[in-house]
């Protein structure tokens, strides 16, 4: 993303993943950007909220699509196949918050502990994605503001990946990634 500033990136991204949702609701024919920053390969996540409370939140960990392509698909796919949720209707779209976060690359977290781990944790920096033999997991930086203690944090990106909280197992993997993000 080298020729845009952040606030006019902001806005295309967020744009762009509301016109996602107009269109699959049939609401407006699709204007897409021409940026040429947007055909870059990006990683996104893309959460949505109803009233302050999250309602979807889908995304790319690695960037392997243009990130105009990969907002455009995750802003559909957090309205329709978050499976937390159910399906966003097409009355909620007024009242909905788009929110886009542009990922960093993952780097490794080279913990060979719980303990070891917890001390590499940057609170309210870090994205965090846990995988462990079948089961893998992340939160978003953002989730710190509702998790700030690390054990904690740790404990439930554990839960979510599918695992028991605090049960460190040797095969645990972790990585770091930072976000940009913008909202409504």
């Amino acid at each position: 993303m080298t020729t845009a500033g952040p606030d006019i990136r902001g806005r295309v991204l967020l744009a762009l993943a509301r016109a996602s949702l107009a269109e699959a609701f049939g609401l407006e024919a699709a204007s897409g950007s021409r940026e040429p920053w947007l055909q870059e390969p990006g990683a996104s996540f893309v959460t949505l909220r109803r009233a302050g409370e999250l309602c979807g939140c889908v995304g790319s960990i690695h960037a392997y699509r243009p990130l105009g392509d990969d907002v455009w698909a995750n802003a559909r796919a957090a309205a329709f196949s978050d499976t937390r949720f159910p399906p966003l209707g097409r009355g909620e779209l007024p009242v909905i918050t788009v929110e886009v976060s542009v990922l960093s690359a993952p780097e490794p977290l080279h913990a060979g502990s719980e303990r070891e781990a917890l001390a590499l944790l940057r609170p309210g920096v870090d994205g965090v994605i846990l995988e462990c033999q079948d089961c893998r997991g992340t939160f978003l930086p953002q989730v710190w503001e509702q998790l700030p203690d690390p054990r904690q944090f740790l404990g439930h990106l554990q839960r979510k990946a599918g695992l028991p909280p605090g049960a460190w197992h040797p095969a645990t993997r972790l990585w770091r990634y930072t976000v940009v993000k913008w909202e409504e």
